[in-house]
């Protein structure tokens, strides 16, 4: 369903159009200067219409795929040096998620994480100034705790944490200090 012309554009809409941008000049496709012009029309655009002349020449979008980790009856667990997709889907019927990424690669600014976890719980640690929301994550008979910021903040990565919980809680904090 196409959108109109005339509504009104969200900070998501532009984070999209900022990272095709940059994406096309990482690309070639467009030098340093266009890329500053368009730059400023996708920040200070404010309906659809304003945005859609920012990429009109460029290639279409690419497919945005989903990462999903299954399991039965184990944890999903992600730690250390990895690189973290953009939208990640975790489903498990008796397991949980333990994903840290204060440690891990991450390019881009928004990153979806959705869970399916039926009896499992979930730990989500973030890097330093990272933010998170997780309003819309459904807990049948456990409880969502966030223990960031949940506002973007620009240059930091934003976390977005959305799906369903029968049995388990979630549980998003920063990396605990290590003394020596």
């Amino acid at each position: 369903m196409p959108i109109e012309p005339q509504v009104r554009v969200s900070d998501d809409d532009r984070d999209r159009t900022v990272q095709r941008l940059q994406q096309a000049f990482a690309a070639g496709l467009i030098t340093r200067e266009e890329m500053d012009d368009r730059l400023e029309l996708a920040f200070t655009a404010r309906s659809h219409g304003d945005l859609v002349p920012v990429v009109a020449d460029l290639p279409g979008e690419p497919v945005d795929e989903v990462v999903e980790l299954n399991s039965t009856g184990g944890r999903v667990k992600r730690a250390g040096d990895w690189l973290v997709p953009r939208r990640l889907r975790i489903t498990s019927e008796y397991g949980g998620a333990h994903l840290d990424l204060s440690q891990a690669a991450i390019e881009h600014s928004v990153i979806e994480i959705e869970l399916q976890l039926a009896y499992g719980s979930a730990t989500i640690i973030l890097p330093p100034g990272a933010t998170a929301n997780a309003d819309a994550v459904v807990t049948k008979w456990g409880s969502t705790t966030c223990k960031v910021p949940g506002r973007p903040s620009p240059g930091k990565p934003h976390v977005r944490v959305t799906g369903e919980l029968g049995y388990g809680h979630v549980k998003i904090r920063y990396a605990r200090k290590r003394f020596s």
